[in-house]
């Protein structure tokens, strides 16, 4: 089965443009991106209609979500100095990433996936296309089973244990699977509205719970341990080995790390140029909710976070009160990765049949069965997830080295390998994206064995079988 053929590769022109002079491929590349747009609108279903603001809706409904409640935890393993410099790196690492990466895309404006941004950046090889498949499918499909765990352990809470968690694991999944059936990201963006205004409503109302109890109740109910009274500090506390404070790192870098899914979001945008707009809506709202929250959130449960922070909340009705409006997210959010990963496979199965972009019955079958093979994969795996926070560190140190970092320095390479120190601006360009091959590189290396040690170690200690009916809820 062969990988999809881009626009060079059917026949169209290639820019000839050099990489020395690739400022100005975004006015060369304009009437490429004409062309691609007025092909895919002939198309019974038209993918290329996004608006950069739906498209801000869609990477805030993405990137708003359960995983900021895990930064607490990190804050409390690192401590304030640590915690919010490596925020505040994350932060600007992923902005300089992210318009390196849309440049690179506005090059060749054929890419419509991660895959096709490898292949590309890695000059054209089709064994770096196949391997970075392989880890979209498998970073999609694990983070699709992490929120059918989440949403299992939501409804579980809300329902006062009503039912096993496998069951509700099962509704989770026949939810996602039906919400999943629009194919274009532009019907998904208006799910990520509502997703993003739940999500803000859970974090406002813990945060109003966690200021308002006189301690953290989790495991505790108000009665402190002899870990003592709630208390913050700007280092991590003594006895904190490598392990635990690379995994609050990991926790931190995977959340500043959407960059997975971009490439497709482009794609089907009308007018890709318009991407950095896009990008800066979800810079600010990430710049506060990935910080402020979380600060304030470590402020009053201080070493008694835990991820996700609404375990610190002792009283039931603040909890559930909480735990109801982060459902909608949980399923939005897997339905988002659910499109990216199915329309990797679905255009590979369909290859350049009619069916592809047509509402004929074999199109839509493929449709539903490549989106139902995902779901039923994904639920598979959510009954091995050890834990939230190592699950998360485990993510950021094995796929986020190359979707966050590494594949971005190579890209930076391949458009300016003419004139990397050709000036002083130019220079400290390469010299900042070498620091990002070398982060990617650090976190696959001893990020990645640090993810692993935690989660040998939950899973030493847990007696909790695969499949069980265990209360797991938070």
């Amino acid at each position: 089965m062969s990988f999809s053929k881009s626009a060079d590769e059917k026949g169209g022109p290639l820019n000839t443009t050099t990489f020395a002079a690739v400022d100005s491929d975004f006015d060369n590349s304009h009437d490429k991106i004409q062309a691609l747009v007025a092909e895919d609108h002939e198309h019974d279903i038209k993918l290329r209609t996004m608006s950069w603001q739906k498209a801000a809706w869609l990477l805030c409904g993405d990137q708003v979500c359960l995983a900021i409640m895990a930064q607490s935890w990190s804050l409390s393993v690192l401590g304030w100095v640590p915690g919010i410099i490596t925020m505040v790196l994350a932060g600007l690492l992923f902005w300089f990433t992210s318009i390196t990466m849309h440049r690179f895309i506005m090059v060749h404006p054929q890419i419509r996936d991660i895959c096709d941004f490898a292949y590309y950046a890695c000059g054209k090889n089709k064994i770096a296309y196949e391997f970075t498949g392989f880890m979209l499918l498998a970073n999609n499909i694990m983070l699709i089973g992490f929120h059918v765990l989440t949403g299992a352990k939501i409804l579980n809470t809300l329902s006062d244990h009503s039912l096993c968690t496998v069951s509700f694991s099962i509704i989770v999944t026949f939810m996602g699977i039906i919400m999943s059936l629009p194919r274009t990201l532009k019907h998904v963006s208006f799910m990520s509205m509502g997703s993003a205004a739940c999500m803000g409503m859970a974090i406002l109302l813990f945060l109003i719970f966690a200021g308002k109890e006189a301690a953290p109740g989790y495991g505790y109910n108000g009665d402190y341990p002899t870990a003592g009274p709630v208390g913050t500090y700007a280092f991590p506390p003594a006895g904190t080995g490598f392990v635990a404070a690379m995994n609050a790192v990991l926790n931190i870098t995977f959340l500043w790390v959407p960059q997975i899914l971009f490439p497709t979001f482009i794609s089907e945008m009308e007018h890709p140029k318009d991407f950095p707009k896009s990008l800066a809506v979800l810079a600010a709202v990430s710049g506060f909710l990935f910080i402020v929250p979380p600060a304030i959130g470590f402020r009053y449960l201080g070493q008694y976070a835990t991820a996700p922070a609404f375990g610190s909340l002792g009283v039931v009705a603040y909890k559930k009160a909480s735990f109801a409006f982060v459902i909608v997210p949980t399923l939005v959010i897997g339905v988002i990765y659910a499109n990216v990963s199915a329309k990797f496979l679905y255009f590979r199965l369909m290859g350049s049949s009619h069916h592809a972009h047509s509402n004929t019955v074999i199109g839509w079958g493929a449709w539903a069965g490549v989106m139902v093979v995902i779901w039923f994969i994904a639920f598979i795996f959510a009954e091995v997830i050890p834990s939230m926070g190592d699950f998360l560190s485990l993510l950021g140190a094995a796929f986020d080295s190359f979707f966050g970092f590494i594949f971005f320095a190579i890209a930076y390479w391949q458009m300016h390998r003419a004139e990397l120190f050709k000036g002083a601006w130019r220079s400290a360009k390469t010299v900042f994206h070498i620091f990002v091959m070398l982060v990617g590189l650090f976190l696959l290396g001893p990020g990645l064995y640090a993810a692993v040690e935690a989660i040998k170690a939950d899973y030493a200690g847990s007696t909790r079988p695969a499949f069980s009916c265990a209360d797991l809820s938070i």
